[in-house]
């Protein structure tokens, strides 16, 4: 697969810069998800960015949950992230189809809603995860990603992410964009991205999908550090589900013994396992032998 980010340094390495196109892997997520128009754009801009997030970890186990919750008709929107490409997510209402009356340009700030919170967990292999969370600024996903950076990163951050859905409610373009100013930046560099032309990034990537013309075009002295992957990826299976029930009361176990059968079904996938009575109590036998 060709590689669709593209790590980089600008402003004489006062900046660094996360490009990302993203509309293979956001098409691959409404596909698994059957998402109408407006759910489509609101994970898909929620997966671009937690896939970035993911990528800024430092070692490839290490995960980035980023949920997102603003008490809209959407419900939650939960996406994890690894850095060694990996990204994955859902949302409550998969079939959100709003438009904004004026501009008729999807409505993702009314249906993600603004009365909730953006938080992220990170799972950095130590004891406790870090957590933060910041109160949502407009739902429109960029925004609050940047007053998540500026707020609990105590990083300027200028965060671009968009998503143009097609009139056969496929993906036509997505991506992302994170430029973040390093400790040592100086305020002709403030000025200088206060002065950026910033398109949205979708309607960039419709017209042209070349990341390095992009980059080029908005810090001619960018210098590339590294070409990434990023993709949808679930990964989970049968026996990762048994162990997951593993891990529930013994009292818990028992209830669910008494059923012949049970679904479960991947939020992150949509695909359901079935486990039978034999499954069930094969889970339980192993549960009581280990406590």
């Amino acid at each position: 697969m060709d590689k669709n980010v593209l790590i980089a340094t600008a402003l004489h390495e006062h900046a660094r810069i996360y490009l990302l196109n993203s509309r293979q892997v956001v098409e691959e997520a409404r596909k698994y998800h059957d998402l109408w128009p407006t759910s489509c754009a609101a994970l898909g801009r929620t997966l671009s960015v937690t896939a970035l997030m993911g990528l800024m970890q430092k070692d490839e186990n290490e995960t980035v949950t980023v949920t997102i919750n603003g008490n809209g008709p959407i419900g939650t929107i939960l996406c994890v992230a690894q850095n060694n490409g990996e990204v994955k997510g859902f949302c409550g209402d998969k079939h959100i189809y709003q438009k904004y009356a004026d501009t008729h340009k999807l409505a993702v700030g009314p249906a993600v809603g603004k009365e909730g919170y953006l938080k992220v967990s990170k799972n950095l292999k130590m004891k406790q995860s870090y957590t933060s969370q910041v109160a949502l600024k407009s739902g429109e996903i960029g925004d609050d990603f940047a007053y998540y950076f500026a707020e609990s990163e105590q990083v300027p951050t200028i965060v671009s992410v968009g998503v143009l859905v097609d009139t056969d409610d496929s993906v036509k373009s997505a991506g992302a964009l994170i430029i973040e100013l390093l400790p040592n930046h100086v305020e002709s560099d403030v000025t200088y991205l206060e002065n950026l032309d910033l398109r949205p990034i979708s309607s960039v990537f419709a017209e042209d999908p070349d990341l390095k013309r992009y980059l080029y075009s908005l810090f001619p002295d960018a210098l590339v550090l590294e070409e990434r992957e990023v993709f949808y990826h679930c990964g989970c299976s049968k026996e990762r589900f048994l162990r997951n029930l593993l891990t529930l009361p013994k009292k818990d176990l028992e209830e669910i013994s008494a059923d012949e059968k049970i679904e479960i079904k991947c939020e992150f996938c949509e695909k359901i396992y079935r486990f039978d009575e034999k499954d069930i109590k094969a889970v339980l036998k192993y549960a009581s032998d280990k406590r």
